[in-house]
């Protein structure tokens, strides 16, 4: 398991959403903007001093919390509910953790928490792990059968839902 944290100032607020379209020649043409660039650069700085010394291959679990600087209205501990996205937030830091040789591909990544919050020390908090450390040695069990088995348990409705024209309470 690698776990790291990365302080940083103020969080990057552009995005992987933050491409310019341009037209020559009469096609279209996708760049990143010279600011996305240089959070690009920022990360790969960072990561590349956590980077491990070959690729985790399988599954992969990772945890990402970004840690805003707390103020008066937004007190340590509190989540941040305004953007941006986590979703767009993670895409970029992802592709570089790929670039960066940190798993061979990023779909390996099939557990994942990414979250934002208000802190008294603002950064990225990172936890990375092979989804192989949850099965001990000799056990034949995929780990991903627990968490699916779990997750179904958890959507399952605990009542059948009443044919029609009844209700649960008769």
């Amino acid at each position: 398991m690698m776990q790291f944290f990365i302080p940083l100032r103020k969080i990057p607020s552009v995005t992987q959403q933050g491409h310019k379209i341009s037209t020559t020649g009469g096609k279209k043409r996708i760049h990143d903007t010279a600011e996305l660039r240089t959070v690009r650069q920022l990360f790969r700085d960072h990561l590349a001093r956590h980077r491990p010394e070959a690729p985790l291959e399988g599954p992969v679990e990772l945890y990402v919390v970004w840690c805003y600087p707390a103020t008066k209205t937004h007190p340590a501990g509190t989540w941040k509910t305004t953007k941006p996205d986590t979703d767009n937030l993670i895409k970029m830091v992802k592709d570089e953790m790929t670039r960066l040789g940190f798993w061979l591909d990023d779909a390996q990544v099939c557990m994942e928490l990414n979250a934002k919050c208000y802190d008294r020390i603002s950064g990225v908090s990172f936890r990375i792990r092979s989804m192989a450390e949850y099965c001990g040695p000799g056990e034949d069990r995929d780990p991903g059968e627990e968490v699916c088995e779990r997750s179904h348990t958890l959507l399952a409705d605990p009542e059948p839902v009443p044919e029609k024209g009844g209700s649960r309470d008769e």
